[in-house]
C-alpha cells in the first residue's frame, strides 16, 4: 500500500503556530540532502492534542520539494477519515523552485471520495485527496489541516525519514496531554524526548534536522534502524461505545473477548449440520478437518471495517446466514463450528506479514489479521480461515514463526506460531533432458513444492488454462519450442504440498566448438545475476524466506558423443546457507545434482559484502560447463 506522508505525522507547535520556514527557494537545501534524493521534507509539523479517553485533535503541516519525477508519489495530499474523525480548515499551495506561490487551491480542488479497499465492500474509510501538478522541476507542494477525533484506539505514529530517496530538513511531532492521561511511548534509539510541563499539560516533542536521504537497497527489511521513529498508545480508551485498557496484552485480550460476549451462537439447523458431518469422526483432529473442510466449501472472506466492527466478529448466527465474512468472522464462526464438536479454540490477533508482537508493548497497530488456534492435548493447530485452497494446520509464511496474542477468557497471552524452516520450505525437482546432436532436447520436469514454496506455487492451479500455458513458457529457464503437457496437482488436500509435470520441447541449448558440443550443465534452477554491490550499506537485509531446492538433472547424451570435460564437484558454505554441486557420469548420461540452502534470518547491514560474496560464488558455480566430444 502507498506510504502517505499523513501516516507518519510530524510536530507543530504548541500553540498552532505557522512555519518558521517560509522560503522554499531550492537552491536554499543543503546539498547533502539533494545527494541520492528525490524527495526533500522541507518541514513538518505536527501537535496531537488528546482533549481526553475518547477525543483528541491534530494539526498538521507540511512542505515537501519534488526534485525528480522519481519523487512524483509524493506530490499529494491523501488523508484518510471515517465516522470517527473529521478533516477541516485544508489549505494547500504550490511554489515554483525558487519558491515563489505558484497557485493557492481552493476546496473545490480537494476530492472527497470512499476509501474502498480492492479485497473490501464495506467499509466506512473516507479521503481527501489532492493531486499537486507542476510541469517543471524542482518544485514544492505545502498543505496543512486539522483532524478531529471522536474515539481513540491509538495514536498517529511517525517517522522523520519517509522512505528510500527521502531527505528531511525538518521534521517534529508533539503529543499534549493531561497530567493525570495514561499513555505509553516507543521511539527509536538515541532518540531524546523533550518532555515539558504547561499549565495542567505534558507536552512531549520529538524532532529530527538534516538527515540525508538513503537509496534504494536490495533485500531491505525496512528503514526503521536508521530512521528517527515514535509509536504512542493510550492505556485507557472509549471508542465508538467501547470502553477498555491497552496497557498491557492480558487487558487488551480481556477487551476483545468481552467485546465478542455472546457472538458463537449457532442457528438450530447449523448445530445439527455439525452433528452430521462429524457423527463418524474418531479423533478430535478428524473433527476439526471436517469442519475446516466445510468453512472453506461454503464461506467466502469479505473485508469488513466498521467502526468497532473492525475489532468484533460478525455474529456467527449471521455468518451461518449469509456465508460470507471478514478475518474475524470466519475465525469466530469457525470457533462456533468447533464449540458445537465440543472443542475448544481461541482467536488469535496476528500481524500478517508484520514483525512480531512486542511482548512488552501493547497496541493496536501492530496486527491486522485474525486467525484461530485450537490446542489438542499433544498438538496445537492454528488455522487460517480465510483461505478456501490451503490445508488445514498451514497459516502461510506471512504468518509464521512470530508472536501473535492468544484472546482467553483470562485475557490476552502472547504465544509463537508454527516456524517453516528452510528444510520445511523445500522445492525437489528430477528433470530429465534427452539432448539431440543439433541442440535442442525433449525435457521432462517432476517438481515437489512445500510449505512457503507451496504458497508461492498454488496460484499455478487456480489459473484458466490458456493463462496458466502462457505463464508455462515465459517463465521456463530452458527456451520452449513446444510445451507438449503440463499438469498441476495437489495430492493431499490437507498436506502443503504441490507437484509439478511439464514436458516441453527446447530450443538450442547446446552450444558448437568445432566438433565440440559445450552444455552449462545447470539449466533449470540457475542464478542469472548478482546482487548489486551497495557501499555503506544503511538498512538491515534478509532473503524473502528460507528455502531448501534439491535438483537432479539427468542429460541423455546425443548418439556418437561422448563427456570429454566434466566439473569438478563444488561446496560453498557460509552463515547464510550452503550449496552444494555434484557432477557424474553413467551409461552415457551426465546426471548434475544440486543443493541449496538459504537460512531466513535478519542480517546487520555490515553483512552484505559477505552475502554478495557468497551469491557470487554461487553465479560462478551455476554457469560450469561440461564438453562433449564426437567419438571415434
Amino acid at each position: 500500500m502507498k506510504y502517505y506522508l499523513s501516516l507518519a505525522i510530524g510536530i507543530l507547535a504548541s500553540m498552532g503556530s505557522v512555519f518558521a520556514q517560509t522560503d522554499y527557494d531550492v537552491t536554499k537545501i543543503p546539498e547533502n540532502l539533494k545527494t541520492d534524493a528525490a524527495v526533500v521534507i522541507r518541514n513538518e509539523e505536527s501537535f496531537f492534542d488528546i482533549k481526553g479517553l475518547g477525543a483528541a485533535r491534530m494539526d498538521y503541516k507540511v512542505a515537501i520539494t519534488i526534485l525528480n519525477k522519481a519523487g512524483e508519489e509524493y506530490s499529494e495530499m491523501a488523508e484518510v477519515y471515517d465516522k470517527f474523525s473529521s478533516i477541516y480548515n485544508i489549505k494547500a499551495t504550490l511554489y515554483d523552485a525558487n519558491g515563489k506561490k505558484v497557485k493557492d487551491y481552493k476546496s473545490s480542488d480537494i476530492k472527497d471520495q470512499s476509501l474502498i479497499s480492492d479485497f473490501s465492500i464495506f467499509e466506512d474509510n473516507r479521503l481527501k485527496l489532492l493531486k499537486f501538478a507542476s510541469v517543471n522541476y524542482p518544485y514544492t507542494i505545502e498543505y496543512s489541516y486539522s483532524q478531529d477525533y471522536n474515539g481513540l484506539l491509538s495514536f498517529p505514529s511517525w517517522r522523520d525519514i519517509k522512505g528510500f530517496g527521502v531527505s528531511v530538513e525538518k521534521s517534529a511531532y508533539t503529543i499534549q496531554k493531561a497530567k493525570n492521561y495514561k499513555m505509553r511511548y516507543l521511539t527509536s534509539r538515541n532518540l531524546p524526548t523533550d518532555s515539558v510541563i504547561i499549565g495542567e499539560k505534558v507536552q512531549y516533542k520529538w524532532k529530527s534536522t538534516n538527515v540525508a536521504a538513503i537509496s534504494s537497497e536490495p533485500l531491505s527489511t525496512g528503514i526503521d534502524n536508521v530512521c528517527a521513529w515514535v509509536k504512542a498508545a493510550p492505556n485507557q480508551f472509549e471508542y465508538d461505545g467501547s470502553s477498555g485498557n491497552f496497557d498491557n496484552w492480558q487487558n487488551f485480550g480481556s477487551w476483545l473477548f468481552n467485546l465478542n460476549q455472546g457472538g458463537n451462537k449457532l442457528p438450530e439447523a447449523t448445530r445439527l449440520m455439525v452433528q452430521n458431518l462429524i457423527k463418524d469422526a474418531k479423533t478430535p483432529k478428524e473433527k476439526i478437518r471436517i469442519l475446516y473442510n466445510h468453512l472453506q466449501q461454503n464461506t467466502r472472506y469479505v473485508s469488513v471495517q466498521l467502526g468497532i466492527g473492525g475489532f468484533r466478529p460478525i455474529l456467527a448466527e449471521k455468518v451461518a446466514q449469509v456465508n460470507y465474512g471478514d478475518c474475524k468472522a470466519l475465525s469466530n464462526y469457525m470457533k462456533a463450528l468447533l464449540n458445537e464438536a465440543g472443542i475448544p479454540s481461541n482467536l488469535i490477533v496476528i500481524g500478517n506479514d508484520m514483525p512480531s508482537l512486542n511482548p512488552d508493548y501493547s497496541s493496536v497497530g501492530q496486527a491486522n489479521h485474525m486467525i484461530l488456534c485450537v490446542p489438542l492435548e499433544k498438538d496445537t493447530t492454528f488455522l487460517e480461515c480465510t483461505s478456501q485452497y490451503t490445508p488445514m494446520g498451514f497459516i502461510g509464511y506471512s504468518n509464521s514463526d512470530r508472536n501473535v496474542l492468544m484472546v482467553t477468557e483470562n485475557g490476552g497471552k502472547i504465544v509463537h506460531t508454527p516456524v517453516y524452516n528452510a528444510k520445511a520450505n523445500y522445492q525437489i525437482r528430477k528433470t530429465k533432458i534427452i539432448l539431440a546432436e543439433d541442440g535442442t532436447a525433449d525435457s521432462e520436469i517432476r517438481s515437489t513444492y512445500a510449505n512457503a514454496q507451496f504458497e508461492e506455487n498454488l496460484s499455478m492451479t487456480l489459473m484458466e488454462p490458456v493463462e496458466l500455458r502462457k505463464k508455462i513458457i515465459e517463465g521456463s529457464p530452458i527456451p520452449m519450442a513446444q510445451l507438449t503437457s503440463y499438469k498441476y496437482v495437489q495430492p493431499d488436500k490437507t498436506v502443503p504440498v504441490l507437484t509439478e509435470e511439464i514436458n516441453f520441447k527446447t530450443n538450442p541449448i547446446l552450444t558448437r566448438g568445432g566438433d565440440k558440443l559445450f552444455l552449462v550443465v545447470n539449466q533449470i534452477n540457475r542464478h542469472e545475476n548478482v546482487p548489486l554491490k551497495v557501499e555503506n550499506r544503511k538498512t538491515y537485509f534478509a532473503v524473502p524466506f528460507g528455502y531448501n531446492d534439491d535438483d537432479e538433472i539427468s542429460y541423455v547424451l546425443p548418439k556418437g558423443y561422448n563427456v570429454e570435460f566434466l566439473p569438478k564437484d563444488i561446496s560453498i558454505t557460509s552463515e547464510f546457507g550452503s550449496y552444494t554441486a555434484k557432477f557424474s557420469v553413467k551409461d552415457n548420461t551426465i546426471v548434475y545434482n544440486r543443493t541449496q540452502t538459504m537460512n531466513n534470518k535478519k542480517y546487520a547491514p555490515e553483512k552484505y559484502g559477505e552475502y554478495v560474496d557468497f551469491y557470487k560464488k554461487i553465479y560462478q558455480a551455476d554457469k560450469q560447463k561440461a564438453v562433449l566430444a564426437k567419438t571415434l
